[in-house]
């Protein structure tokens, strides 16, 4: 009696060997997939045993119920983080378990640039291949509504950035998050801003900001460029920035501007009409709205493009015109 208990134990003791041995194996076998990359995306909430059917589905070739009860013998099943995630050929079982609970995911990118129209915002978002278009075919006015945006224009309201997501998100949740950067950029500027600005509020300081983006070729420049524009705004001297006439042309600008362009009045033809353009015409960056709040103290109320990114400043017409002969029409002194 004693001898065959002996036996079945150690039949046991090699049965649960070979069964570990087995699994051993499986765990750190090579996978085969559908392709030589795979994504996934595993949702907020979602346990084990749904990850691992999500896995399968998604054409790696592991058998979902070992892929759970391999996390759950290695203790790690309570450990998963959502996020995206690929898989590349050669993984095994357990390295999947070990990215999952390490939360080793991949992410998307998206760059939105200083400068840019809310017209190549749209652009880059709806054709990004790794965001669901969720804003594709909605008008500007229902797109502000979905972010909770109050204001009535989108031009400028988001922050240029390089924006970090999971796969497959939601185009409008990124665009939430620059709208929402943009609100405190914008608000710790006007909070640090110069006590005798000539603007009324933080709108109109990242309409100012706007202009200033869109005119400066260098940043040595920026502050100076943006004390001409408030010297301006002081004494109620018209703008006369070529930026927003060319922005309220919109997609008929060929180029090339002309006086005639200059002469016809629009909203943001700031060479007709006095003060600020009603809105934005691009998305600033962190020093335009820095420069925008504190201009430097300055008396000059020109500026020309020198052709190299900087600028002249000229305090008076005759200076200035001198400048425009020297820089522009290339007449010399």
């Amino acid at each position: 009696m004693k001898r065959l208990f002996l036996s079945l134990l150690v039949l046991l003791v090699l049965a649960t060997a070979s069964v570990a041995g087995a699994g051993w194996w499986y765990a750190h076998r090579s996978l085969l997939l559908s392709a030589e990359r795979v994504d996934f995306t595993i949702p907020r909430g979602v346990g084990m045993r749904q990850a691992a059917t999500i896995i399968e589905r998604a054409g790696v070739g592991v058998d979902a119920r070992a892929l759970a009860l391999i996390a759950r013998i290695g203790d790690r099943a309570h450990r998963i983080k959502a996020g995206s995630y690929e898989v590349h050929a050669g993984i095994t079982p357990w390295q999947i378990v070990l990215k999952l609970s390490d939360g080793d995911v991949t992410q998307g990118e998206l760059v939105l640039l200083e400068g840019w129209t809310f017209r190549q915002v749209r652009q880059a978002l709806e054709s990004h291949p790794e965001l669901e278009p969720d804003s594709a075919g909605l008008s500007d006015a229902e797109l502000l509504a979905r972010i909770g945006a109050a204001e009535a224009h989108p031009e400028g309201l988001f922050f240029p950035d390089t924006y970090l997501f999971d796969k497959h998100s939601s185009a409008l949740a990124v665009l939430e998050r620059a709208y929402q950067m943009m609100q405190v950029r914008l608000e710790r500027a006007w909070g640090e801003r110069d006590p005798a600005l000539p603007l009324a509020s933080p709108y109109e300081a990242l309409i100012l900001a706007s202009i200033i983006e869109k005119e400066t070729g260098s940043a040595a420049d920026r502050a100076l460029v943006a004390s001409v524009f408030a010297n301006r705004l002081r004494i109620g001297m018209r703008l006369q920035t070529d930026p927003t006439v060319i922005y309220g042309l919109g997609e008929g600008f060929d180029g090339r501007l002309r006086r005639v362009h200059l002469d016809a009045d629009h909203p943001w033809n700031t060479y007709t009409r006095a003060g600020l353009p009603p809105t934005p015409i691009a998305m600033p960056g962190e020093a335009s709205l820095r420069a925008a709040v504190q201009p430097q103290k300055s008396d000059y109320l020109y500026f020309v493009a020198r052709g190299d990114g900087s600028s002249e400043f000229s305090r008076n017409l005759a200076d200035h015109n001198r400048a425009v002969n020297k820089f522009i029409r290339k007449r010399g002194g």
